[in-house]
Formats: C-alpha cells, sequence, structure tokens
C-alpha cells in the first residue's frame, strides 16, 4: 500500500476561455474574488494584463490550468 500510485487521465482541453462569471459560479466565489486573485497571483489559472492606456484588465482563464487547481473540468455549452 505504501508503494500505491495514482494514476490520473488527463481531460482533452480546447484551449478556449472559461469566462470570469463562470469560473466564480463554479468556485461559489464571487467575481473579484476571482479578478483580484488573479492579479496577485493567488490564482494560478490564467493569465491577465492590462492594455497599455486602459483602465481594465484582460482576463485568459485557461481550463487546463483551472482544471489542475479546482479539479473541474470546463465544458463550454454550444
Amino acid at each position: 500500500m505504501e508503494n500505491e500510485r495514482k494514476v490520473y487521465e488527463i481531460p482533452e482541453f480546447d484551449g478556449g476561455n472559461i469566462p470570469v462569471t463562470k469560473a466564480a459560479e463554479i468556485m461559489k466565489k464571487d467575481q473579484l474574488f476571482i479578478r483580484q486573485g488573479m492579479i496577485k497571483g493567488i490564482l494560478p489559472i490564467g493569465s491577465v494584463f492590462k492594455l497599455e492606456g486602459s483602465q481594465q484588465y484582460n482576463y485568459y482563464i485557461s481550463p487546463k490550468l483551472f482544471w489542475e487547481f479546482t479539479g473541474y473540468v470546463y465544458r463550454e455549452d454550444k
């Protein structure tokens, strides 16, 4: 039992984006929690940046990083 290994199957990801609203809903947090967590580097689920001269941030939440962090596989409704 000591040498037992867990094997996980990696889901297939399409490289799309998880909207902040959906990530907040899935994690049962508010959108500000997600946004501030990403800006401060506490939530390693994607990338955030602000264009030069802009006041607004842009967020990319990676389905793969989100799965690695939460265990949740996001599937976009089509």
